[in-house]
C-alpha cells in the first residue's frame, strides 16, 4: 500500500536489464537500463546498484525480477540462461537478499511480461489468456483469472515438438523455437530477422507458429491468445493474418471458433507491468 515503501521491479534479458519502483502498487516509475553482465558476481551487484537509484533511499518492501531461463521448484534458483550461462544454477533470491535486505521474488522473464500483457495489456478483460513471445528464443504462459496458472516448474511453448522427424535427424531441431525465433532464423539465412522481408519465408514462419499455437490453443483452451517479442512485433515481421487463416483451417474441426489473436502493446514495459502485478499480489494490493 502506498506510504509502506516501495517495490522494486525488474525485468532482466540477456542483453538488457530494465529497473523501476512502484509507491503506489499500480504504476511504475521511471525505468532505468543497463547492460546485463554474464557475470553473477557482476550482476547481484549492478542490481543493488539499480535498486537504490529508482528506490531513492525509501524502504524496499520487496524486488521482484523477471530472469531468462527455468526456475527450480522453490522458485530460488534459476536454469538453462541461453546467454548467461554464468548464472546457472545459482540461489539467485538468497544472494540478492543478503545484500538487499528485503524479500526477494523471481519468477520466468516470458512468464512476467505475459502476466503484464494480461492484466495491463491486450489481453485485458480476457479470462485465460495464452502470451506467446516470438524473439530471439520462444516462450510464453497461461494466465487464467489474471493470475499465472499453477505449474511445477514453468511453461516452455518454444520447447514443443512440432517435427518429430527433424529431432530424430539433428536433437537441436524440431522444436518450434528452432523454426521460428530469431537465433534459428540467423542460424539458417546467415542473416538479422529484422533484414530478412522475402515473402514465401515469411509464409513459412506463419504456418510454423500456426501449428505451435495449435497445439497451445488445444492445451490450454485460452480466450485470447496475446503474440509479443521482435519477430511479432518488430520489422518484417511473421504476417499474423496467415497465422489467423492457418488456425481457423486447423482448429474449427475441433473448436466451433478460434481464440482472439492479437498483438502484445506494452512493448520494454511488459516484464515491469508483470513484475508489479506479480510482487503485489502476495502484498494484498
Amino acid at each position: 500500500m502506498e506510504g509502506d515503501g516501495v517495490f522494486v521491479l525488474f525485468d532482466i534479458g540477456g542483453t538488457k536489464t530494465r529497473v523501476a519502483a512502484s509507491r503506489d502498487g499500480k504504476t511504475i516509475g521511471d525505468i532505468k537500463t543497463a547492460e546485463t553482465p554474464k557475470d553473477f558476481g557482476k550482476a547481484i551487484n549492478l542490481i543493488k546498484k539499480m535498486k537504490d537509484e529508482v528506490s531513492l533511499g525509501e524502504h524496499v518492501k520487496a524486488v521482484a525480477l523477471g530472469v531468462p531461463g527455468i526456475l527450480s521448484r522453490d522458485r530460488r534458483r534459476i536454469f538453462r540462461l541461453p546467454n548467461l550461462s554464468g548464472w546457472d544454477g545459482k540461489d539467485f533470491s538468497t544472494e540478492l537478499e543478503k545484500i538487499i535486505n528485503a524479500p526477494v521474488y523471481i519468477e520466468n522473464d516470458a512468464t512476467l511480461v505475459g502476466l503484464g500483457e494480461a492484466v495491463n495489456g491486450a489481453g485485458r478483460g480476457y479470462g485465460i489468456v495464452a502470451y506467446i513471445t516470438v524473439s530471439t528464443g520462444v516462450g510464453g504462459v497461461r494466465i487464467v483469472g489474471g493470475s499465472i496458472d499453477r505449474k511445477t516448474f514453468g511453461f516452455e511453448p518454444g520447447w514443443q515438438i512440432i517435427n518429430f522427424a527433424d529431432l530424430i535427424k539433428n536433437e537441436n531441431n524440431g522444436y518450434l523455437g528452432s523454426y521460428i525465433s530469431g537465433r534459428a532464423i540467423e542460424e539458417k539465412f546467415g542473416k538479422y530477422p529484422i533484414d530478412v522481408s522475402d515473402t514465401k519465408i515469411l509464409d513459412e514462419l506463419a504456418l510454423e507458429l500456426a501449428v505451435g499455437l495449435y497445439n497451445v490453443i488445444l492445451l490450454w483452451s485460452p480466450d485470447a491468445v496475446i503474440l509479443g517479442g521482435s519477430m511479432i512485433t518488430g520489422v518484417n515481421p511473421i504476417p499474423l493474418d496467415k497465422v489467423e487463416e492457418k488456425l481457423r483451417e486447423l482448429l474449427t474441426t475441433i473448436f466451433p471458433e478460434i481464440p482472439v489473436i492479437k498483438k502484445a502493446i506494452l512493448g520494454d514495459k511488459g516484464g515491469l507491468y508483470g513484475a508489479l502485478e506479480f510482487v503485489s499480489k502476495k502484498y494484498g494490493n
